[in-house]
């Protein structure tokens, strides 16, 4: 821990989110924030005479600055944007130049960077994904550097150490907004409610707006309607469900869902 704050590249960021976050739950919270705001005044010079009072202050200033999500814990990202400057925020570079709006979105990326369609990422296919990311937003980035993101990538989120990045540790990278099904209740709907339900559940889908779902749009919604029920999405449990649709809802056999087909899967008649 003998890093400074003025020289905090990404690698001993990590080690100081490592140090505080004790039980890896993915925020510092309670007795791990105090012991983080303690760190913060020794490094910024404030620890002489140090109380109490000083301590709250501190914590009280910057929690009101970076607590975003106001919820009285600090989340990785909001101490990457209180100690990374601009230039080593590769956590912030993720969310702010590959905003996700939805499944289908996540669901190209992870299709395209998951090469030998494994299930799974692995550190190769990530260091192509991030050096793809720069070459996108003309950043030049050396190979060591590259290098060091994508060893702090794999130490940050792969939760299970076992080399690879699994469709959850992947969503959490790129901050994947809320799955669009929680938005629906259609169990709890009339008969009416659910076709209106239905129809923007599957306009949401239909990016490409062909009134069919397929490739990542078929992934995309199996991806939302699975963790409803799996939180723990792996890449083989999705392409488990994915044949499982396909097999229950085409039809036709075209490798596509058509409106028709998955309102019927759903108990719906729709006006074709």
């Amino acid at each position: 821990m003998d890093s400074t704050l003025e020289n905090l590249d990404a690698a001993s960021f990590l080690q100081i989110w490592k140090h505080f976050d004790f039980d890896d739950n993915g925020f510092i919270e309670g007795k791990e924030l105090n012991e983080f705001f303690r760190y913060l005044m020794n490094k910024l010079g404030l620890s002489e005479e140090e109380t109490e009072v000083k301590l709250h202050r501190l914590k009280e200033n910057f929690m009101s600055l970076y607590d975003s999500s106001m919820d009285g814990r600090l989340q990785i990202q909001e101490v990457a944007n209180m100690l990374l400057p601009e230039d080593e925020n590769f956590l912030l570079l993720f969310r702010r130049e590959t905003p996700l709006n939805s499944s289908v979105e996540f669901m190209r990326i992870w299709r395209n960077y998951d090469v030998d369609g494994s299930g799974y990422i692995s550190s190769g296919e990530l260091q192509g994904f991030l050096h793809d990311l720069f070459l996108q937003h003309k950043k030049e980035i050396s190979s060591d550097k590259l290098q060091e993101y994508t060893d702090a990538m794999m130490l940050l989120f792969d939760k299970n150490r076992d080399g690879h990045l699994d469709l959850n540790d992947l969503a959490r990278i790129l901050a994947l907004k809320e799955n669009f099904l929680l938005k629906f209740e259609m169990e709890a709907c009339t008969q009416e409610e659910r076709k209106r339900d239905f129809e923007k559940i599957f306009a949401h889908y239909d990016v490409s707006k062909t009134g069919a779902l397929e490739g990542p749009e078929v992934d995309g919604f199996v991806k939302d309607m699975m963790e409803l029920v799996k939180p723990d999405l792996t890449g083989g449990d999705l392409d488990k469900f994915r044949k499982a649709l396909l097999s229950h809802c085409d039809v036709n056999g075209d490798g596509m869902i058509q409106k028709n087909e998955l309102a019927l899967c759903l108990g719906l008649k729709i006006n074709s």
